[in-house]
C-alpha cells in the first residue's frame, strides 16, 4: 500500500486518507495522509484511560520543519477558521505508505530524504513517532512543535483562559493539564527542548463541518524540540500517558514489528487458504487486530472486546458478536474469542448481552435484541473450530438461561410467541435490533414485531443448543422439538407475492413487505429454515436490487423511504443511516449465502473483490462502516469497522477453503 505524488501531492486527495494505529487498550493514534486535521477524533495520541473506554485526547499533532541548505521547509499543514490552507507541507510528501498498519511517509527536500513512522506500543497509551534522515548531502536540522489538549475525544477545545502546567523532565516535558488529570509526557532522547504555553487558535475540522457538529478547535503548543541529524541518523519523540514509557525507539519499532510478524504467522498457522491469499488479505488479518482490546474487570484482570469501530464506537454487543469469528477465530487466534466469550458471559443479565458500554464507566446498555442470539454464533463458530468442551461446558448454563429468558420473556417486550415459537420484541420509542439509528423520541426504523434476521438467530442458536447437548452428553430432544418449532413458524415470513421474505411480521401496522438485507441471514448462517428454492430468491432479491460493490443496501431503491446518500447533519445522517445506506458487513453474509445456492465459489468470492480497492480509500488498510447507496459508493461513517473487516475476512477465508478443499472453482 504505496502512493506517491500523484495523491500526496494533491490536497482533496491526500486529506481524504486517513491512517490509524491502535494499541490493544481501545487508544489510538490518527490523521489523514496530508497531516492536516479534519475530525476531532484525529490526534497522536488518544488515551484509553480506563481501557477500553475513557478516551481522551492528549496529543493532537507535531508540526515539524526541516532546515537543509540555509532553507526553511515547512513539513506540516494546517486548515484554519476562515478556511485559509498554511502552510501547505503536503508538497514536501514524496511518499506515503503502510508498513503494516505504521503510517510511513517520506518527506523531499531539496536532495534530501526524511522518513517519519507513527505507531503504537501495544498494550500501553504510548505513541512514537520516528525520523530518519535517509539521504542528503549534509545535515539537517529538525523543529518538532507539539501541539496538546486534554479532553473527551468526542469533544472540541476552547483554550480561553486555560492554563497547564508544563514543566521540564529528563529528555523532554511533562504537561498536567488540571487538578486531577493523568499527567503526560512528551520525551526525544537527544534533543534540544524548549517549554512554551501558546494557545493555537480555529483550528477548522472540514469533516465535521460536513457532518453538521462543531468545527472549530484550539490546541496547545506546549513545547519544541529541535534536533540536527546527519544522513543516517534518527530521532523519535515518544508522547505517553504511562509512568515510564521506554525512549528506546529502535527497540520499541522492533516489538511492533514482531507483533504483527506474530499476527501473519498464527493466521498462516491456522488457515491452509492463506497461502493462497491475495496480499490484500494479509492486511485484513493486521486491520483486524486493531479492533480486539482489553476489558479488565475486578475478578478478571485478562478481559477482552472489541471495539466496533473507529473513531467514534466502543464495544457493543452485537458487533463484538458478529466480528470475533471473523477477528479472532479465522485469523489463528482462538485464545483471543475464548477470553471474549468468557468476559461477555460475565454481562448477561436478564438473559441477555449489553448492547453498549458508556465511555463515562456508567452500567452497560441491554436495549438489544439481537446481540445475545450473535453470542451463540460467535461460540459455536469458536467450539467448531475448537473442540474446546471445557469451554462449551462452563457456558451452557448461560445459554440455557438465556433461552429461558427469551422463551418466559425479558426486557422491551422480547418473548417468545406460544402461537408460532418465533420472537417478537420492541416498545415504543426503542430501537433493539441493528437498525437502531433514534433521532430524539424519532425511532427511524423500529421494527417491533418479529424480525426476520432475529428469528434466523433464533432458529440457529436452538439448532445449536441440540448440537452443544449432544457435545456433552446432555438431552437434545427438547432443543431439537424447539427449533422443529421454530422453523415451522418462520414459514410465516415468506411473501410469495413478492418472492421473499416479510422484513418484519405482526408489528402494529401487520406484515412488513420491505426489501430489507437483513433476511440474508436466513441463508447464510449454518442452519436455514427456508427450502433450498426459497434460499435462492432470497439471494436473487438482494443481488437484483441491494447489491453494490461494497456491500447491501440496507432498503431497496424505490421504497418510499429509501434514501440514497448518508450526508447532511446528525438528523439527516441518521435518517438515512439504514434506510438506503450500504454496509460494508453485509457483504461476507451475501457472497456465503451465494455460494450456498449456487455452489461457485469464483463467483461467490468474485463478490468480495472491489474491497481490495476500497484499502486505499478512505481509512487505509482497513473498510469503511458504510457507503452511499448510489454511485459512486462513497464511504461514510467509520473509517475502519470491525464487522466490515471480519465479515469480508471470514468470507473469503471459508470460502477459498472449500476451493482448496474440493479443488473446485466452478459451479456444481
Amino acid at each position: 500500500m504505496d502512493w506517491a505524488r500523484e495523491i500526496c501531492g494533491h490536497l482533496q486527495s491526500a486529506e481524504s486518507r486517513e491512517w490509524l494505529c491502535a494499541n490493544g487498550l481501545g487508544g489510538f493514534a490518527s490523521g489523514t495522509v496530508a497531516g492536516l486535521l479534519t475530525r476531532r477524533y484525529h490526534g497522536l495520541l488518544v488515551a484509553a484511560l480506563a481501557p477500553p473506554l475513557g478516551r481522551t485526547l492528549l496529543v493532537a499533532k507535531v508540526d515539524e520543519s526541516a532546515e537543509y541548505g540555509g532553507v526553511t521547509r515547512p513539513l506540516f499543514t494546517n486548515r484554519w477558521a476562515d478556511g485559509a490552507v498554511d502552510p501547505h507541507g503536503y508538497r514536501q510528501i514524496e511518499r506515503f505508505r503502510l508498513d503494516g498498519t505504521t503510517p510511513v511517509w517520506t518527506y523531499a527536500c531539496a536532495d534530501a530524504l526524511l522518513e517519519k513512522r507513527i505507531w503504537m506500543e501495544h498494550g500501553q497509551n504510548t505513541t512514537y513517532l520516528q525520523y530518519r534522515l535517509l539521504r542528503a548531502g549534509g545535515p539537517i536540522g529538525l523543529t518538532l512543535k507539539a501541539l496538546v489538549n486534554y479532553r473527551d475525544y468526542h469533544a472540541t477545545t476552547r483554550g480561553d483562559g486555560w492554563q497547564m502546567r508544563i514543566e521540564r523532565v529528563p529528555e523532554g516535558l511533562r504537561v498536567a493539564a488540571f487538578n486531577g488529570a493523568r499527567p503526560f509526557v512528551l520525551l526525544a532522547k537527544g534533543a534540544e527542548v524548549q517549554p512554551a504555553h501558546d494557545w493555537y487558535r480555529g483550528f477548522h475540522l472540514a469533516l465535521e463541518q460536513e457532518r453538521g457538529l462543531e468545527a472549530r478547535e484550539d490546541h496547545l503548543h506546549a513545547g519544541t524540540f529541535k534536533v540536527t541529524l546527519s544522513p543516517g541518523g534518527m530521532v523519535t519523540l515518544v508522547v505517553s500517558a504511562e509512568p515510564a514509557p521506554s525512549l528506546d525507539g529502535e527497540a520499541a519499532w522492533e516489538r511492533r514489528r514482531r507483533h504483527e510478524d506474530g499476527l501473519l504467522s498464527a493466521w498462516r498457522h491456522a488457515q491452509p487458504a492463506a497461502a493462497a491469499a491475495p496480499h490484500w488479505m494479509r492486511h485484513l488479518v493486521l486491520a483486524a487486530d486493531q479492533f480486539v482490546v482489553r476489558r479488565p474487570l475486578p475478578d478478571d484482570p485478562a478481559g477482552m472486546s472489541v471495539i466496533a469501530g473507529y473513531h467514534w464506537f466502543g464495544d457493543w454487543g452485537r458487533d463484538t458478536m458478529v466480528s470475533l469469528p471473523g477477528l479472532a477465530i479465522a485469523t489463528g487466534r482462538p485464545e483471543v474469542a475464548a477470553r471474549v466469550l468468557t468476559t461477555f458471559s460475565r454481562f448477561v443479565d436478564r438473559g441477555m448481552l449489553p448492547n453498549r458500554f458508556l465511555e463515562a464507566g456508567e452500567a452497560p446498555e441491554y436495549n438489544t435484541v439481537d446481540a445475545t442470539l450473535w453470542y451463540f454464533e460467535a461460540i459455536r463458530a469458536y467450539h467448531g473450530a475448537m473442540g474446546d468442551d471445557a469451554l462449551l461446558k462452563q457456558l451452557f448454563p448461560v445459554l440455557e438461561e438465556i433461552v429461558r429468558c427469551h422463551r418466559d420473556g425479558t426486557r422491551y417486550g422480547i418473548r417468545e410467541d406460544a402461537a408460532d415459537a418465533l420472537l417478537r420484541s420492541g416498545e415504543p420509542g426503542v430501537q433493539l435490533t441493528w437498525m437502531d439509528a433514534k433521532v430524539g423520541d424519532w425511532v427511524v426504523t423500529p421494527r417491533t414485531g418479529k424480525a426476520v434476521e432475529v428469528n434466523a438467530l433464533w432458529y440457529n442458536a436452538l439448532r445449536s443448543m441440540a448440537n452443544f447437548a449432544r457435545r456433552l452428553g446432555k438431552p437434545a430432544d427438547r432443543w431439537e422439538k424447539l427449533a422443529d418449532r421454530a422453523g415451522v413458524g418462520f414459514a410465516r415470513f415468506w411473501n410469495e407475492a413478492a418472492g421473499y421474505c416479510f422484513d418484519v411480521l405482526d408489528g402494529p401496522d401487520g406484515n412488513d413487505p420491505a426489501l430489507r438485507p437483513n433476511q440474508i441471514f436466513a441463508v447464510s448462517l449454518p442452519e436455514s429454515p427456508l427450502s433450498p428454492e426459497r434460499q435462492r430468491q432470497v439471494v436473487d432479491a438482494c443481488a437484483r436490487h441491494l447489491l453494490t460493490p461494497f456491500g447491501l443496501r440496507s432498503l431497496a431503491p424505490g421504497h418510499p423511504q429509501y434514501r440514497g446518500r448518508c450526508e447532511g447533519g446528525p438528523r439527516e445522517r441518521d435518517g438515512a443511516y439504514h434506510q438506503g445506506t450500504v454496509w460494508g458487513g453485509l457483504l461476507g453474509p451475501f457472497a456465503l449465502a451465494h455460494l450456498r445456492v449456487y455452489r461457485d465459489p469464483a463467483a461467490a468470492q468474485a463478490f468480495l473483490l472491489p474491497m481490495a480497492d476500497h484499502l486505499n480509500d478512505y481509512g487505509v488498510g482497513s473498510i469503511a462502516e458504510i457507503f452511499d447507496g448510489e454511485p459512486p459508493f462513497t464511504p461514510r461513517g467509520c473509517i475502519a469497522q470491525a464487522w466490515s473487516v471480519a465479515e469480508t475476512l471470514r468470507a473469503w477465508l471459508e470460502i477459498e477453503g472449500g476451493i482448496l478443499r474440493t479443488g473446485h472453482e466452478g459451479s456444481e
